[in-house]
Parts: structure tokens; C-alpha cells; sequence
């Protein structure tokens, strides 16, 4: 289990960017907290979402994205398939 704090955040965060995707965090209303926009390899986050709520969206895009594992260092490799393994409570 992950724990839900800024550094969780910033570490799924770092795995996207190496993995050739933008993270931005803006205002909207989505349903989620997080969306990918048509293919553009651009993850929006909703900024006014509290802390779990961007985490777990963030780890929902990142189970479904299909990520090129060969761009990522150990330590992100190892985060990704700890995340790739969690059972998302919503």
C-alpha cells in the first residue's frame, strides 16, 4: 500500500515525465481528478482535488497507460510495479 502524501505524489509524477508525459495541474470539472488528453501524452490533474484524490487518479492513469518501462531507472521501475500491483479503493 502507498502511502497518501506529496512525496507519493511527486514520485508517480516523476515516473510519468520520464515516460515522455506532462503532468499540469489546472481547474476544472472533471469527474476525476486526473484526465488524459486524446493521446497528447498531457495528464491533466485538478488542481482543487484534495491529496488522495489526485493520487489515486494519477494511479488509475498510470495502471491503464501503457508505459515504456526501458525509459525508466531502477527505483522508478520498482515504484511502477508496485503501483501496477495496488487495488485501487475508491
Amino acid at each position: 500500500m502507498l502511502s497518501l502524501t506529496s512525496h507519493t505524489l511527486e514520485k508517480l509524477e516523476n515516473l510519468l515525465k520520464s515516460s515522455g508525459y506532462k503532468v499540469r495541474y489546472e481547474k476544472g470539472n472533471f469527474k476525476t481528478g486526473a484526465c488524459l488528453l486524446q493521446n497528447s501524452r498531457m495528464i491533466v490533474v485538478n488542481k482543487f482535488s484534495n491529496l488522495e484524490s489526485k493520487i489515486q487518479s494519477v494511479i488509475e492513469l498510470v495502471r491503464q497507460l501503457e508505459i515504456d518501462t526501458k525509459q525508466l531507472d531502477d527505483k522508478q521501475l520498482a515504484f511502477f510495479h508496485q503501483v501496477k500491483q495496488i487495488e485501487l479503493q475508491l
